[in-house]
């Protein structure tokens, strides 16, 4: 397989699927999920139940160096077309010497996959380039909450389970960027869905996953854009009794990511259709676009930026910056009134 570098996790798991294998594959970056999704399957898919007990080596960054690594790299599988060995936790292997040496001459039955979490190597450094040259080299980034509604219906559709865009934003608001547990609460609700009825609804959404689907980030964000005052107070009461349905922290970044969008839409040049918001804030579908006309009509360009500014206030305080005894839940009422009035 030629080496390959700016791939995307798609790419890559087309490639095993059709068994086309490196051998070499540097997964690094911020996001454990799609690092684990791609050494989890080449652990499971590569080897045959037999061929693994004498051909696949699981090991930790903080258990082995790059030296042991690189002599299991260089033996020959037995009995098999292929060995495989994994490094989980490689971010904790110090020198990296040892690997570039193999890597000038990698041993072609050998599929070695570096899994370098919580960070990624830094691109000066010679490993890298010698990856590049002879494996594949895959950075895996950390969403955004307005990519998870994607990431979800882009899990569920190969299933051929459809949900609807509330659904999906529930989930996305309640869970937050942490793909690993959006996976396992999906996987949860795919259980009790009817064999008849493979939909994914906010009356499923709340009765499995536990979000209300009356009073949740989703409606309270839905109640800010519209200005509805009683909603969003009913809502922050409800979270008051709540706290597990909704906190200052998760909802936070929902409503700084909102009105610094809303920023960018009042200094867009065009913004007179859905389309054009869409492009201006490089959204896959018009879909979103409705909330941001909903919150031109309602909040001035100057309101924007001191709602901005009253959200990184409010920020600093939940994080004890000149905020000695006000609790989550008073800095959240505080902040909707303050974006309301």
């Amino acid at each position: 397989m030629p080496a390959k570098q700016g791939v995307t996790f798609q790419t890559i798991m087309q490639d095993l699927k059709n068994r086309n294998f490196a051998p070499f594959y540097l997964l690094m970056g911020d996001e454990s999920y799609y690092i684990d999704s791609i050494s989890d399957y080449i652990a499971s898919h590569v080897l045959s139940p037999e061929e693994c007990d004498f051909n696949q080596t699981i090991c930790f960054g903080s258990d082995v160096t790059a030296v042991q690594v690189a002599d299991m790299a260089r033996r020959y599988p037995m009995m098999a077309e292929y060995q495989v060995i994994i490094v989980k936790e490689a971010q904790n292997i110090r020198s990296l010497e040892a690997l570039e040496r193999y890597l000038k001459n990698p041993v072609k039955s050998t599929i070695l996959v570096w899994c370098h979490k919580n960070g990624k190597i830094d691109a000066r450094k010679k490993v890298l380039g010698l990856a590049q040259s002879v494996g594949v080299v895959f950075e895996s980034k950390k969403l955004r909450d307005y990519q998870l509604p994607d990431f979800i219906q882009n899990y569920l559709k190969p299933k051929k389970i459809s949900i609807d865009p509330k659904s999906c934003q529930m989930i996305a608001d309640y869970i937050g960027a942490d793909l690993s547990r959006i996976v396992s609460e999906l996987d949860k609700i795919l259980i009790y869905l009817p064999e008849d009825d493979r939909r994914i609804t906010p009356e499923v959404v709340e009765k499995e996953v536990g979000v209300s689907k009356d009073f949740n980030a989703f409606e309270l964000r839905n109640a800010i854009e519209s200005k509805d005052v009683f909603k969003a107070n009913q809502i922050i009461k409800y979270f008051d009794n709540n706290p597990k349905a909704g906190s200052l922290y998760s909802f936070l970044p929902l409503l700084f990511s909102f009105f610094q969008n809303l920023m960018i839409v009042h200094y867009t040049p065009n913004k007179s259709s859905e389309q054009d918001i869409a492009r201006a804030l490089d959204l896959k579908s018009a879909w979103g676009s409705k909330d941001f006309i909903t919150g031109l009509r309602n909040y001035s360009a100057r309101k924007t930026m001191e709602i901005i500014s009253k959200i990184r206030e409010v920020d600093g305080k939940s994080k004890g910056l000149d905020n000695p005894n006000t609790g989550a839940g008073e800095l959240m009422k505080e902040l909707i009134f303050f974006i309301l009035h």
